[in-house]
């Protein structure tokens, strides 16, 4: 597999792009699980037909539910052209490759998991990382090869 040149976008290494995306990233996470929930709604009542349907079985989808709705919202968006969830678009970020290729929808579901993940064990700590790295990136854009910038800079 190839990549074209017009795919590859090195992340700004002027200082600018990255002030204040750390304070956005959060506004941006409150506003996509507020969207996420919202979308776990009508999902809700698709999976309740569907146990209907299958006499039950679907219904073993409702635990993982939100899950699932998350995983494909942030797959789909920040794997999509904008590189940047709806919640990202309104707070002026946009997530980048560090090799320079664009963010795949498998890439940007790994690096939902690995937040969960990095979340449930460094909480409240993990904006802490942010703070004291010189992009403002967490642990788990370390640990893909991220980082957030400000679209007006990029």
């Amino acid at each position: 597999m190839s990549i074209r040149n017009d795919d590859v976008r090195i992340p700004s290494t002027d200082w600018r792009a990255y002030r204040g995306v750390l304070s956005r990233r959060a506004l941006a996470f409150c506003v996509d699980y507020l969207f996420v929930a919202l979308l776990w709604i009508p999902a809700a009542v698709v999976v309740f037909f569907l146990g209907i349907l299958t006499l039950g079985l679907g219904f073993m989808l409702y635990p993982a539910l939100f899950a699932i709705v998350a995983m494909l919202y942030f797959g789909w968006t920040v794997g999509g052209r904008a590189q940047a969830s709806p919640g990202m678009a309104m707070m002026g970020l946009q997530i980048a490759r560090t090799d320079g290729r664009p963010m795949d929808f498998l890439t940007a579901i790994v690096h939902l998991v690995i937040f969960w993940i990095a979340n449930a064990f460094l909480t409240p700590f993990i904006l802490l990382i942010g703070l004291f790295t010189d992009r403002g990136r967490l642990l788990h854009d370390f640990l893909i090869g991220t980082v957030t910038i400000r679209r007006d800079r990029y």
